[in-house]
């Protein structure tokens, strides 16, 4: 077990080391979620100001949108590029000479997709308490289980587009950035599903991030936990993350034969 944790850990350093020597990486970390927050933020305030009182939860929901949905898009977008970077530097052949297996890479991936969520999201919730005075962690220990779901989805999608990526090389490294940002007009990010048309509503309740913000408002309007889109977002993900394991699988193993993790991204 000791020889697995270090040889993750080595790859998560080597990825680790990029930033320590790189400002304008950490800098990218947070300057989307930083940004998202400034603009989502002057538009809740310009909601208050104009209609007072009803505005206020109203800018509360869209605040807590934003955060969460952050939470998602960085979790996704940290192990995508994670890879993708191994794969620009040409070093895909040379780590898997090495006794790495595909799972440990998959570990690695996420362990930096943490690392880089963190890094991005918490400098723009503690922008959104100290300029909008909201605080996401008023939601109380629920906000955990939001987090844990957001960023399985944001891996199963991200394990899904490097599938991707193993197939097709480098015409599909544009998924990486659009991908999630499809699904999330269909996850109810800052309205709920009831406006949605009907006939889109059933592929709406199938996403597991539709679950969580209908959860996150249900905390923030009502103040009741809905238990039940909990449940069902945490099953619903594993479906997800099952089928997107499955196909890094094979996609993986049709690689290697191939020897695409050699030539891929020339």
């Amino acid at each position: 077990m000791k020889p697995m944790f270090r040889r993750v850990w080595g790859l998560m350093y080597r990825h680790l080391a990029l930033y320590r020597r790189s400002w304008p990486r950490l800098l990218e970390l947070g300057y989307w979620p930083v940004l998202n927050m400034c603009i989502w933020g002057f538009t809740s305030s310009f909601l208050q100001a104009r209609m007072g009182n009803p505005a206020i939860m109203a800018g509360a929901t869209l605040l807590g949108g934003v955060l969460l949905w952050e939470v998602t898009l960085r979790s996704q977008m940290g192990m995508s590029i994670s890879f993708l970077e191994e794969m620009w530097s040409r070093n895909l052949g040379h780590i898997f000479v090495s006794p790495l297996r595909p799972f440990e890479l998959v570990l690695a991936l996420v362990g930096m997709s943490i690392i880089r969520m963190m890094l991005g999201v918490l400098p723009a919730m503690l922008l959104a308490w100290a300029f909008y005075a909201f605080n996401l962690f008023a939601l109380g220990p629920v906000l955990i289980l939001f987090f844990i779901n957001l960023m399985i989805m944001g891996w199963a999608v991200a394990l899904g587009v490097v599938s991707l990526v193993l197939r097709h090389g480098t015409g599909a490294e544009p998924l990486a950035w659009a991908f999630l940002f499809g699904l999330a007009p269909f996850s109810a990010v800052f309205y709920p599903v009831s406006v949605l048309p009907s006939f889109i509503r059933p592929f709406a309740y199938a996403l597991p991030t539709t679950h969580v913000f209908e959860g996150m408002r249900a905390a923030l309007l009502q103040g009741v936990i809905r238990w039940d889109h909990l449940a069902a977002a945490f099953a619903l993900n594993m479906i997800w993350l099952a089928g997107a394991a499955l196909l890094f699988t094979r996609q993986f193993h049709a690689a290697r034969v191939s020897g695409a993790l050699i030539s891929i991204g020339e």
